[in-house]
């Protein structure tokens, strides 16, 4: 018997392998989105995930401005921030976020699903947001997915 085979193989930043995927945003619904999107940035589809390395993939989210909110997400949702001074505080809502700046819906919603720690803020850097169909990373031939194949 191969006691090789009982063995737990840990990733590390050597021996994970990152590709580069693409995904369209047009008429997808923004939590769905994100969950996948989380979920490929952290690498838990892959067989060798290890939960403190990045082996996670570089993701292009493409037409961040078609994003879809169910209900009156729209209008009721409310994101809050404070400047740090008395009576500082600010709430914004999507429409009025998509209005001013279309990728940072998506953002916030990614990055809400990322650990909150180094590794998060690693994760992150992987991730590309692009308001209309032409991005920047033709070069790195990113493979393009559909977010409702993965479960």
């Amino acid at each position: 018997m191969d006691t090789l085979s009982y063995k737990t193989i840990s990733a590390n930043k050597e021996t994970v392998n990152k590709e580069w995927l693409l995904v369209d945003a047009e008429g997808e619904t923004l939590g769905r989105l994100s969950s996948v999107v989380a979920k490929l940035l952290r690498g838990k589809y892959k067989t060798n995930f290890t939960p403190h390395v990045d082996c996670g993939d570089n993701v292009i989210v493409i037409n961040a401005e078609k994003i879809q909110l169910t209900g009156k997400k729209w209008t009721d949702k409310q994101y809050f921030s404070h400047t740090g001074y008395p009576g500082g505080q600010r709430i914004t809502t999507p429409a009025q976020l998509i209005a001013k700046k279309p990728i940072a819906l998506v953002e916030k919603a990614v990055k809400g699903m990322l650990p909150k720690n180094r590794l998060g803020s690693a994760l992150y850097r992987n991730l590309y947001v692009y308001a209309g169909s032409e991005h920047k990373q033709e070069a790195q031939k990113p493979k393009k997915i559909d977010i409702n194949s993965i479960k």
